[in-house]
C-alpha cells in the first residue's frame, strides 16, 4: 500500500486534517547511494532515478552520480508537476468526495468499523472526518498521517529537492501525468478494490514505522529489488490495483521514453522507486520494446 503515499501528500493540504507532524531532532548526515539507470540511443540520454517520495532530513543522496546526471540533463521529468493549492482542492473535491448515500463507516464490513474508528482516534481525527469521502481517499490519508508524526516530510523528498534545483538551474520540468490523471486512477478502481485498499491500510498501521524505515534503508543502499518487494508485494492480492497503479503506468512511461529517444538531448527522469524494480518495472517494459536500461555504477 505504500504506492498510496505519493498521492496522500497531495491531498493533505486540501483536506480538513489536523497538523500532526512532530518536531524531530535533525539526525546526523548519512550517505545514501540510491539506484540510477541510463538509456542511450543516437544522441539521446535518459537517466532513470527511483525516489522515495517522503524522507526525514539527514540523507545525502543528491550527489555523486545522481548529481552528475542531473547537472548534465537539459530536461527534468517527474511523475507529476503539482498544480497550485486551489486547483488541487477543486480536483480533490470533484473526485474524492461522496456527498450522498451511506457514510464510509457504514460501507465497511461490521468487523472493520471499530478498527476504522480506533485508527482515526489514534491519529487525533474525529470519527466523522471521512464520512463523505471515497474509500481510496481515506486509505491514502490514513497511510501517510502516521509517517508525518514520525517526521517524514515531502519537503525532504527527492521530488522537492529536484524541483528546486531545476528552478535554480533554469531547467524545464515536465510531468508524466497530471493531478487529474493520478486521482482518476483511484477513481476508476471498483468499489471492492477501494474497500480492499482501506482494509489493507488498517492492517498495516501498526507496522508503518518499521516498514518505512526498512524501505528507506534499502533505497539508500541502492537495493531496488528488496525495495520493490516491500513496496509492491501488497499489490499482489489485487490484480486490478496492480494493473492500474503499477503495470499500466510503467508501460505508458516506457512508451514515453521510447518516443523521447527520437529527440536529441539528455533527460533526468525521477519516479517512485517501486516502478523501477521487479518483473513489471519500467526497465522490463523498455526491454520488451527493444530498449536497454543499464544500471549506473557509483
Amino acid at each position: 500500500m505504500f504506492l498510496l503515499r505519493r498521492l496522500a501528500f497531495l491531498f493533505l493540504a486540501c483536506a480538513a486534517m489536523p497538523a500532526c507532524a512532530q518536531q524531530q531532532a535533525v539526525p546526523k548526515v548519512q550517505d545514501a547511494d540510491p539506484a540510477l539507470w541510463v538509456v542511450k540511443d543516437h544522441g539521446t540520454t535518459v537517466y532513470l532515478f527511483g525516489t522515495i517520495h517522503v524522507l526525514k532530513p539527514g540523507l545525502t543522496w543528491f550527489d555523486e552520480a545522481v548529481r552528475k546526471a542531473f547537472d548534465a540533463s537539459d530536461q527534468i521529468v517527474l511523475e507529476l508537476v503539482l498544480p497550485d493549492a486551489a486547483a488541487m482542492q477543486r480536483i480533490v473535491v470533484a473526485n474524492a468526495t461522496q456527498p450522498t448515500g451511506p457514510t464510509l463507516t457504514q460501507r465497511l464490513p461490521p468487523a472493520r468499523r471499530k478498527q476504522f474508528g480506533d485508527a482515526l482516534a489514534g491519529l487525533g481525527i474525529s470519527a466523522d472526518a471521512f464520512d463523505r469521502v471515497k474509500p481510496w481517499f481515506a486509505a491514502t490519508n490514513l497511510s501517510i498521517l502516521p509517517l508525518m508524526k514520525l517526521g517524514y516530510d515531502p519537503a525532504n523528498g527527492p521530488e522537492t529537492i529536484i524541483t528546486a534545483q531545476a528552478k535554480a538551474q533554469n531547467k524545464p520540468v515536465v510531468g508524466l501525468e497530471t493531478a487529474e490523471q493520478q486521482i482518476g486512477f483511484f477513481g476508476q478502481l471498483s468499489d471492492k478494490a477501494q474497500i480492499g485498499f482501506l482494509d489493507a491500510t488498517l492492517d498495516e498501521l501498526p507496522k508503518v514505522g518499521p516498514t518505512m524505515s526498512t524501505m528507506v534503508e534499502e533505497w539508500a543502499k541502492g537495493q531496488p529489488d528488496a525495495l520493490a518487494r516491500e513496496m509492491n508485494d501488497s499489490l499482489k492480492a489485487s490484480p486490478e490495483v496492480a494493473r492500474v497503479l503499477l503495470v499500466d503506468r510503467n508501460k505508458r512511461w516506457a512508451g514515453w521514453i521510447q518516443n523521447r529517444l527520437k529527440t536529441p538531448g539528455t533527460v533526468f527522469m525521477a519516479v517512485g522507486a517501486g516502478h523501477l524494480a521487479g518483473p513489471q518495472s519500467v526497465q522490463q517494459q523498455l526491454a520488451k520494446l527493444g530498449i536497454r536500461a543499464v544500471r549506473v555504477s557509483y
